[in-house]
């Protein structure tokens, strides 16, 4: 995924379909390292960092 595209994900109010190895994410913020802060849609409380690269967005 591209930065811009991630961080417009981030910073809307609308819920978009993005995933991680084929599971939904949240993308909580896009960091200045080329990497986002994600979570599961399906544990809440597992925050971790990825690649942009390693995101895709359902269209």
């Amino acid at each position: 995924m591209q930065r811009m595209r991630a961080e417009e994900i981030a910073q809307s109010p609308e819920m978009k379909q993005v995933t991680y190895n084929g599971k939904p994410v949240y993308i909580q913020r896009v960091n200045e390292n080329g990497t986002a802060r994600i979570f599961p849609l399906d544990e809440p409380q597992r925050e971790f960092d990825v690649q942009l690269t390693n995101l895709y967005e359902k269209v």
